[in-house]
């Protein structure tokens, strides 16, 4: 990347607040704009990729970059090392362990761009991925793989969980972030610190998606680049263990960020199950004039429970979208005491600014006099 002035024309999706809209800009960028900027790249056995990755990221402009290790055995340290990277070994295991270790207590940067070490992400995306943040629009920013996806880059398999785990976060936590599973990031290190992150392996992607939901924190979605890994080099993904993983990270968020369905789902199967055997009882019953106490107490128990969890999840849910109301109603008044203050600023600034032009017109006049 050449020094001086560069523009890049970005599309970007934005959704904050529940809403969503488009926006391209003409946006200006400067090598300085990525001094307080970490590269962060978490790594498991990648010495076939991570020099590589490691050397495009710096060509791009970006020289603090923070590769942390998983107990690698192949080399990778040295390699990303010998590449430029700063590297330190994480003390605990999984993706997820790793990335909060590495925000909370090895980066001071105040922007963070996130990325695999797979060499499946471009790092001329950088650009596109930080502009919002450099430009105030969004403290968190997520690569749309699907915008750009080249042959052979994911199996048919994973795309297929890919859409389903993106529509049911949509159906979920009510907001399109077009690709939550992206490993392509880039967030204010203050917004991080507001995520309650406790996933370990690579249901960390989600949890982000949804903490940000919950937490307000505003995201924008830019298309990126994702080509098919290198040949030689290996994938730690496991499709049906981690997408089960995944899934199941989408419904504990759901108990605190979407009561109803949490609470709703179990008990509209448990009074589904219940119906059935009641039904099942009463069909021998009738029909046969045979008995089944204990299905019988099984079906009225299971009624019950479901009746039951349907109630709590929509109190649930009403408590919950009263607590938003009042967040929103603190929000305002917030907005409105800064704007007042502000107001008041403006004011008490221009009575001095005419008292120096009365000034300045008396001695004029006097002048003229004379």
């Amino acid at each position: 990347m050449a020094t001086g002035y560069m523009s890049v024309w970005v599309g970007l999706r934005f959704a904050t607040g529940g809403t969503e809209f488009s926006d391209s800009a003409d946006i200006a960028r400067t090598m300085s704009d990525f001094d307080d900027v970490c590269v962060l790249l978490p790594t498991f056995e990648e010495a076939e990729t991570v020099g590589t990755v490691v050397s495009s990221f710096r060509e791009a402009g970006l020289r603090e970059i923070l590769v942390i290790d998983g107990g690698s055995t192949d080399g990778t340290r040295d390699l990303a090392r010998e590449a430029g990277a700063r590297v330190v070994v994480q003390s605990g295991e999984g993706k997820g362990q790793a990335i909060r270790e590495a925000v909370r207590e090895h980066v001071d940067a105040r922007y963070v761009l996130m990325a695999d070490a797979d060499a499946t992400y471009d790092a001329t995306d950088a650009e596109a991925m930080l502009a919002p943040l450099l430009e105030g629009e969004a403290e968190h920013v997520i690569g749309d793989r699907f915008a750009d996806m080249r042959p052979g880059a994911m199996t048919r398999l994973n795309r297929i969980g890919n859409r389903i785990i993106n529509g049911t976060f949509r159906a979920v936590h009510g907001e399109e972030y077009g690709d939550i599973l992206s490993g392509y990031r880039a967030f204010t290190r203050e917004s991080f610190l507001r995520l309650t992150l406790s996933a370990d392996g690579f249901g960390v992607e989600t949890e982000m998606a949804v903490e940000c939901v919950k937490q307000r924190v505003s995201v924008a979605v830019v298309p990126v680049t994702y080509r098919p890994r290198p040949d030689g080099s290996s994938t730690n993904l496991h499709p049906i263990r981690d997408g089960g993983v995944i899934f199941l990270e989408l419904y504990r968020k759901a108990k605190t960020n979407n009561p109803l369905f949490y609470f709703g789902s179990v008990g509209t199967i448990s009074t589904t199950a219940g119906a059935i055997m009641a039904a099942f009882v009463l069909y021998r019953w009738l029909v046969f004039d045979v008995g089944h106490e204990i299905i019988a107490v099984a079906a009225t128990g299971a009624i019950i429970l479901g009746m039951q969890l349907l109630v709590f999840g929509v109190l649930a849910d009403m408590i919950l979208s009263l607590h938003r109301e009042q967040l929103d109603r603190q929000d305002r008044v917030v907005e409105e005491r800064l704007a007042s203050d502000a107001g008041g600023a403006d004011a008490e600034s221009e009575p001095s600014q005419s008292g120096d032009t009365g000034t300045d017109d008396g001695l004029t006049a006097e002048s003229a006099g004379n």
